[in-house]
């Protein structure tokens, strides 16, 4: 019987026809370069055009990372902060990500005409359809901030299939009452446009502070030349219709809920009612002391390591490297992952900066933690 010979085979790429070596690596490092700084798309839905840009590829068996902004932002603004944070990069190699600029609201947008009629949230969130749709997306990871996080939680009551999580950060889920309606009337008398958005976002204590973020995002707003866009999605937000969350009712959300609001924030009432409202075993919560109105812009590591552990409890990204958050808790949660480890144990995280407290589980259940 003839000797049998030991053969390597390399794979290799197959090039185009005609296509030199040295030109498909130009057009593979083209390729990486434009997933870098994204890809910008618009499709049409039933109530306007919507844009929306792509990060990453992607990933078998995964849902997509999906942004929803709050009123006077738009993704960059919003979002970059906290997405460019070094520790995030482990998380956004593991995800697709898909950043919903609001109709109106993305870098470059025309001022719509005069009686242009903007679309309610709710119809802001029957839109996110038509863009999974585009992309051949079935599921999401939604990360929504104020109005964003109010359309993403409708969107995920209207197509609970298709969201794995929500973190929703500053939400109120209520619709305004009469009280609040005539004191947004009266302020608007007082008070212009952009101080009443800043006063949305921003804590009342920060706005005094007049910090360097505080100015830097007064003149966004202030000089945007989308303004009365940006008028349009305010007014929007105000009319929102009560999402009716009801505790162990039929109208609530059925995934892993992270809620997230800064001490002292604008919205810090409103998070901790609709924390009461959700399920306990789906929802944890996360108020982070030292982070004002804005935590993903004002404290991005530490929501980062949440958002990580938040993603774990999920079943995802198991194998990723310990963070100093991860790590100090990892032999007291040892014991109670290998009791109740799936998605649904429930958690409640409260964190401070300065004493770097963090409670998780059941009430009482706390541990001291390295932030």
């Amino acid at each position: 019987m003839a000797e049998l010979q030991e053969v390597q085979i390399t794979e290799e790429k197959p090039l185009l026809p005609g296509q030199t070596p040295e030109a498909a690596k130009e057009a593979e490092l083209a390729a990486r370069i434009l997933l870098d700084q994204g890809q910008t798309h618009s499709v049409e839905t039933p109530y306007g055009s919507v844009t929306f840009t792509v990060y990453g590829t992607p990933k078998p068996k995964r849902p997509a990372i999906l942004t929803y902004h709050d009123v006077g932002l738009n993704y960059k603004s919003c979002f970059q902060p906290l997405f460019q944070f070094e520790d995030m990069q482990e998380i956004i190699q593991n995800f697709v990500r898909v950043h919903v600029d609001a109709p109106g609201m993305e870098e470059g947008a025309p001022v719509f005409p005069l009686g242009y009629q903007y679309p309610s949230l709710d119809q802001l969130a029957d839109m996110i359809p038509c863009v999974l749709q585009y992309l051949n997306f079935s599921t999401i990871i939604g990360v929504g901030v104020g109005a964003g996080a109010y359309i993403l939680a409708r969107y995920a009551l209207n197509h609970p299939d298709t969201v794995e999580g929500l973190v929703l950060i500053n939400i109120d889920p209520n619709a305004k009452g009469w009280m609040d309606w005539a004191a947004h009337k009266l302020t608007g008398l007082t008070s212009s446009i952009p101080e009443m958005i800043l006063g949305h976002l921003f804590s009342q204590e920060e706005l005094s502070g007049n910090s360097e973020l505080i100015q830097k995002y007064r003149n966004i707003i202030t000089h945007a030349p989308n303004l009365d866009n940006i008028e349009l999605y305010w007014n929007s937000y105000n009319n929102r219709r009560d999402l009716n969350f009801e505790r162990g009712g039929d109208i609530t959300l059925k995934c892993p809920v992270m809620l997230v609001v800064g001490d002292q924030a604008p919205h810090e009432d409103a998070v901790v009612e609709c924390n009461s409202k959700l399920d306990p075993t789906q929802t944890s919560f996360l108020k982070m002391a030292d982070s004002g109105g804005q935590p993903q812009l004002t404290q991005p590591g530490k929501l980062t390591e949440a958002f990580k552990y938040f993603l774990q409890g999920m079943g995802y990204m198991a194998s990723s490297c310990m963070t100093r958050l991860s790590r100090s808790r990892t032999a007291s949660l040892t014991s109670a992952a290998s009791v109740d480890g799936n998605r649904s144990r429930s958690r409640t995280l409260s964190q401070s900066s300065e004493s770097g407290t963090l409670s998780s589980g059941p009430p009482g259940h706390t541990m001291e933690v390295s932030c």
